[in-house]
Formats: C-alpha cells, structure tokens, sequence
C-alpha cells in the first residue's frame, strides 16, 4: 500500500456555538491541513496520483473556506465549525472529486487550528 500526503493552509473565523468559554466568541484561525490518500497499484509512470491534480483538488475545496466567516458556509449553518468537522467536510469534498480515480482513496484528513492542537478524521 502506498500513501502520499499534500498539506496546505488556509486562514477564516469562527465561532462555537454553545461553547462554554472564549471559542464562542468570533475568533480566526490560520488552519493547517494535511490530506493523505492510499492505494495499492502505481500508474504507468510510477505515481499513485500527480501532486498536481491532488494539490488542485484540495485547493478547489480550501478556496471556499479561506478569508470567510465558516458559520456562514453552507456546511456549517446548522454545526459548529470545529476542526474535527472541518476535517470531516475537506475529507468528503476530497473524496467526491477522486471518485473517478479507482486507484486511489482518501485516506485521513488532518486539520490543525494551532501548532500544537488539531483534529483527524478518516473512515473506519
């Protein structure tokens, strides 16, 4: 089994609803993002999957995270923007776009909203 891993960032407010403390209040983040995908067969050329196309997905599904109020994005209207949503939603987006490429899946998602705490989700 193969796993590469693109990481990127980008930079939002947010805010917890029902939150017992400070993150209720609006507050940003500067999010850090790590993506791993897997699978078991190489290409022709040797890849499991060009770090171009990978890095223009991910880039497609953070443009509409970056610079915005994540309480204002669709996805979040109804939850909390935490980073273990966060990482639910850019793993779903993720997986949609690679749907085609039977070679490859994702396989974690990994959102940091500071050097030293984050939130990882991957399917069991």
């Amino acid at each position: 089994m193969y796993e590469i891993f693109c990481k990127t960032h980008f930079s939002s407010a947010h805010f917890l609803r029902n939150y017992p403390g400070n993150c209720e209040k609006l507050h940003g983040h500067n999010w850090d993002v790590k993506v791993v995908v897997e699978g078991d067969k190489l290409n022709e050329i040797g890849v499991l999957i060009d770090f171009r196309e990978l890095k223009d997905h991910l880039s497609k599904i953070i443009k509409g995270l970056d610079h915005v109020n994540l309480n204002e994005h669709p996805a979040f209207i109804e939850q909390n923007p935490s980073s273990e949503l966060l990482a639910k939603y850019i793993f779903e987006e993720l997986k949609k776009r690679l749907k085609e490429n039977k070679a490859v899946k994702v396989k974690s998602v990994t959102v940091c909203e500071t050097s030293s705490t984050g939130a990882t989700y991957k399917e069991s």
